[in-house]
């Protein structure tokens, strides 16, 4: 694992050389090619150097993180031709991408809450730094104080740990059961505010509409996993005292996530809606997790991974929408197939796979979440199916509104789309559909 890090940290030259915005995305390519290669696809812990190894859970989102970050700085061509912060925009991005890496693959409780924390500052300064409007200050802020708020009493458990134990491995917390319910909070509220759970999700809308199409990508397809992926890994040490509170959990996010998706059919704004989305989807992972069964984790991991892949094409396509249009009011963006009709394939195709049509890995991890939720309850199968249902309902609202209609008016003719951004999408769609070959890959080993 340290000669990824290595070659990170000595990848930090050459984003100040003149004209390396390409060569850098050329390098991220190149690194996540290695490290799928590297993977040896066993079910323990390997490649394992001091305080960092990879399983298979943190396997897939490291190689998810690399994927998108490739994609982010394909995605960010506005950012190299008119900015004079190219440079430091690449930059943020390696930490970013330095600390996701050492986030997802620390075998030691603390470094994983350090790093945890850290990828947050980076993330902040891209959506202060190049956000759109001047609310993005107050975006900032919401996101920078949920998060921290929510994250000190974990800190606190950690140092209560510390100090009874004389470790923080990974490997020594997954043989040791505890009954505290105080501590099963402190532990696992800082990861609902980052997945976000309903009722805590408010700093998540406003950070997508504020940041540029590079931020919402980053918090979309990796930032919203780290909550999952953290429960994953803390759930196992509060098995007990988790399977007597799960009614709470799984009730606030199948109803949140309804709510949510009733949202979803009111907003005006592309990316509004989208981000709502997520906040729906990541509802249904949360409950998957809270059923503690072997098809809820899984399923969990595998809508993870589609998540991360489909909602970022998604705000890809309504970046594209917005470089060409000025806007992102849905009344502003209507009847694109006239404007951009190669494009409309890729508004379908995500959003298909964005409402688990096959054969996207969405749907194999919704199909799994279902069954892993109605065997825990069979109250659970009428929030289930008015969830799916109004997933449904707001993606093909999203489609048709945009790609329908009239166009308005004062917009005649603009670029159908560049081969940067078909690629771009292609990359988003293509594994999306292509790892649902390779099913097994998600069954974890608990």
């Amino acid at each position: 694992m340290l000669k990824f890090l290595f070659m990170m940290l000595f990848m930090i030259p050459l984003c100040f050389k003149k004209n390396s915005f390409w060569l850098n995305q050329l390098y991220y390519f190149f690194m996540s090619f290695m490290f799928m290669m590297m993977g040896s696809f066993n079910y323990l812990w390997m490649n394992i150097s001091y305080f960092f190894g990879s399983d298979l859970l943190s396997f897939g989102l490291i190689l998810l993180s690399f994927w998108i970050c490739s994609l982010m700085i394909m995605a960010s061509e506005s950012i190299n031709s008119k900015s004079f912060f190219s440079n430091f925009f690449l930059f943020l991005l390696l930490m970013l991408l330095l600390f996701l890496y050492c986030t997802f693959s620390s075998m030691n409780l603390f470094l994983f809450y350090f790093f945890f924390e850290s990828s947050l500052i980076p993330t902040l300064i891209l959506i202060m730094g190049w956000g759109y409007q001047p609310e993005r200050l107050q975006a900032g802020i919401y996101l920078l104080f949920y998060t921290l708020f929510a994250s000190l009493p974990m800190m606190l458990g950690i140092f209560y740990y510390y100090n009874n134990y004389l470790t923080l491995d990974f490997f020594f917390f997954n043989n040791i059961y505890y009954f505290n319910i105080y501590m099963y909070i402190c532990m696992i509220f800082a990861f609902l505010v980052k997945m976000p759970m309903y009722m805590v999700h408010l700093w998540l809308p406003k950070a997508h509409v504020e940041a540029p199409v590079s931020g919402s990508m980053i918090l979309a397809g990796i930032m919203l996993k780290l909550g999952g992926y953290g429960l994953l890994r803390v759930l196992s040490m509060f098995v007990l005292i988790g399977m007597s509170l799960s009614m709470l959990f799984i009730s606030i996010s199948l109803v949140g996530g309804f709510l949510v998706s009733l949202i979803c059919l009111r907003q005006t704004d592309l990316k509004l809606l989208i981000a709502y989305s997520s906040v729906a989807h990541m509802g249904m992972v949360l409950g998957g997790m809270m059923t503690f069964n072997y098809w809820g984790f899984c399923g969990s991991f595998m809508m993870m991974i589609a998540h991360g892949l489909c909602s970022s094409g998604l705000f890809c396509l309504a970046n594209i929408s917005y470089e060409r249009m000025n806007s992102r009011s849905m009344f502003m963006n209507k009847g694109l197939m006239n404007l951009m009709p190669s494009m409309t394939l890729w508004w379908f195709l995500l959003s298909s796979s964005n409402m688990a049509a096959p054969p996207s890995m969405n749907l194999m991890g919704e199909i799994s979440l279902l069954n892993s939720l109605i065997s825990w309850t069979w109250v659970s199968i009428l929030m289930l199916m008015l969830l799916s249902f109004f997933s449904a309902v707001y993606t093909l609202f999203l489609y048709s509104y945009s790609q329908h209609g009239k166009i308005y008016s004062g917009k005649f003719s603009c670029s159908s789309g560049y081969v940067r951004e078909y690629l771009l999408l292609f990359l988003h769609w293509f594994p999306l559909n292509l790892l649902i070959i390779k099913s097994n890959f998600f069954m974890l080993w608990i």
